[in-house]
């Protein structure tokens, strides 16, 4: 049930943008405090849109987790991106989101030109802040930026939650009063079926590394809701038949160890039993097919 806003009640949409592997999912996932957003150390794990919402006591904060925008090679990447640069024209506030423990580069700069573009509040998020060797100086490149362009400052970690806090405050300070958008005990807009598509993906990401980068996509093909158990059947997506191999591995070990882990993030999910069975089909360039991205659940316009 949604609630009335009191007097004074702000809310809001926020963007959390950067280039890959700078810590947006895991700062999603700090925010809200539990995990909606997958991460891993492979670039560009977030591939659509994710929604998580931060609801205090003056403001609810639905908070845009967008994909690494990135120079892309084929039809995927060029969805990915498009989904990421599509946010930052539809939300209230931008948080461009930087890794603290290494200087401001292009990756950096094409994401800072991107959001000025759009000309909305923006706060410049120095992530990583635990990373820091205080023998170098790689934070003042990014002050200097955001001095610049009149961009507030947030320096904080998503690991330690230091800094969060006040991160949290200058979002409210920019949102617009407003009303609930959602029930105050919803922590994301999406159903289950997509998280859990997601933890698979993301212990192929984490158990395959380089092996299979980003030639996967997961389809969830059935839940079923029983008394004592959730039987979930998914089936992943690859190009080749050499990565149909190393994701089943010897004797079926590898797929064994994915299924393992993703069922017990699963019964973090859904707080119950799950029995998960995941099969693997070859799809060649499926990443390069607007059907297929499509009838995967990539938004392509």
């Amino acid at each position: 049930m949604i609630p009335e806003s009191g007097e004074g009640f702000k809310s809001g949409f926020v963007a959390l943008v950067g280039r890959p592997n700078v810590g947006k999912s895991t700062l999603l996932n700090a925010l809200i405090g539990q995990k909606i957003a997958i991460t891993s150390p492979v670039a560009q794990t977030t591939r659509n849109r994710l929604r998580g919402i931060l609801t205090l006591a003056e403001a609810q904060i639905v908070l845009v987790d967008t994909p690494g925008i990135h120079k892309p090679h084929h039809l995927l990447g060029q969805t990915i991106v498009k989904n990421a640069i599509g946010a930052i024209s539809s939300v209230d506030t931008t948080v461009l989101v930087v890794d603290g423990s290494d200087r401001m580069g292009t990756g950096d700069r094409f994401v800072a030109d991107t959001i000025l573009q759009s000309r909305g509040p923006t706060i410049l998020g120095i992530n990583k802040i635990d990373r820091l060797d205080e023998s170098i100086d790689t934070v003042s490149s990014y002050e200097s930026f955001a001095a610049e362009n009149g961009w507030q400052v947030a320096k904080f970690s998503s690991v330690t939650g230091e800094g969060l806090e006040a991160l949290q405050t200058m979002m409210c300070d920019r949102l617009p009063l407003g009303p609930y958008y959602y029930p105050p005990d919803l922590v994301t807009d999406q159903p289950e079926r997509f998280i859990m598509g997601e933890l698979i993906r993301e212990q192929i990401l984490l158990l395959t590394r380089e092996e299979i980068p980003h030639s996967v996509a997961v389809s969830i093909d059935l839940v079923d809701e029983q008394p004592k158990i959730t039987r979930v059947m998914a089936t992943v997506h690859v190009e080749r038949d050499s990565q149909k191999g190393i994701l089943i591995g010897k004797k079926g070990q590898m797929l064994k160890e994915i299924g393992t882990k993703a069922r017990e993030q699963m019964q973090k999910l859904i707080m119950g039993s799950v029995h998960l069975e995941i099969f693997v089909k070859v799809q060649p360039k499926w990443r390069s097919s607007r059907f297929q991205l499509s009838d995967l659940g990539y938004r392509v316009e």
